[in-house]
């Protein structure tokens, strides 16, 4: 699969591990948008960004990352969990047991796998235009 001009949303609050996620990304070809580093922003970005894909840490410095991933499963916008918090759905809440997960420490070829199935078991994102995207203003 191209990853070429992709669009992934990276919502990671620890620096290098960021750092290394968008290189990642960028070698595979994909824009990055963010890294929002803090649960504000990210829900911010997940609200306004049009985006193809996400890459969700569940903990952001102490706060759960789950009003994000809230936006974007309304949106529409396929997304995943990178995080050490991988394990059993006790943590998860019920609405994302079902969210592809990544555990940390991750390789790029584990990310570049993921994002794969991700996009390709997304038939009806065809692109950065989410269902509600259509409807906001141009030049917004």
């Amino acid at each position: 699969m191209s990853f070429s001009g992709k669009r992934v949303l990276v919502v990671e609050d620890e620096f290098l591990v960021a750092l290394g996620l968008e290189d990642n990304l960028r070698s595979l070809g994909c824009i990055v948008i963010g890294p929002a580093q803090s649960l504000a922003s990210a829900m911010q970005m997940a609200a306004r960004e049009q985006v193809d894909a996400a890459l969700l840490d569940v903990n952001l410095a102490g706060e759960a990352v789950y009003p994000a991933a809230a936006i974007l499963a309304e949106r529409g916008i396929p997304f995943l969990f990178c995080s050490g918090y991988t394990g059993g759905a006790g943590r998860m809440p019920a609405a994302f047991t079902d969210v592809p997960r990544v555990a940390k420490p991750y390789t790029s070829k584990a990310i570049a796998e993921a994002l794969g199935d991700l996009l390709a078991t997304d038939p009806a994102h065809d692109g950065p235009l989410s269902k509600n995207a259509a409807d906001a203003p141009s030049g917004a």
